[in-house]
């Protein structure tokens, strides 16, 4: 069965998501993990004590946050398993719309992709 990572981009400094929105995330969660859906996942914390190491050149530098040129960041992360790509595709959806509605201020980017245990799945 194909397993696939979500996570959520959203603009640093965006302050809390509501309550409404929580509740309705703890409410969405429980339903995919009782289904053998939602694997693992969580939120994440500012940039502010993030570490970065950049390869170029055969060179590593090690870059510490914040990034104020950071535009976006990762906020939140999902490992979720589906019998097919369209079924995660549609739970991306659905997880994405939450946000529409318990938190309609907030602009933010809900991407998924396939993990790659081998060839992607059709």
């Amino acid at each position: 069965m194909p397993r696939f990572m979500g996570f959520v981009r959203m603009e640093e400094g965006g302050g809390m998501p509501p309550q409404a929105l929580m509740d309705a995330m703890d409410v969405y969660i429980g339903e995919q993990a009782a289904k053998g859906v939602f694997l693992d996942g969580g939120g994440l914390f500012g940039t502010e004590d993030a570490v970065n190491f950049v390869v170029r050149a055969g060179e590593v530098t090690r870059v510490d946050g914040p990034y104020a040129e950071a535009k976006e960041v990762v906020g939140g992360w999902a490992i979720m398993q589906y019998d097919t790509v369209e079924e995660a595709v549609a739970g991306q959806q659905e997880f994405a719309e939450l946000h529409a509605t318990h938190w309609p201020e907030c602009s933010m980017v809900a991407t998924m992709r396939q993990i790659a245990d081998g060839p992607p799945e059709a």
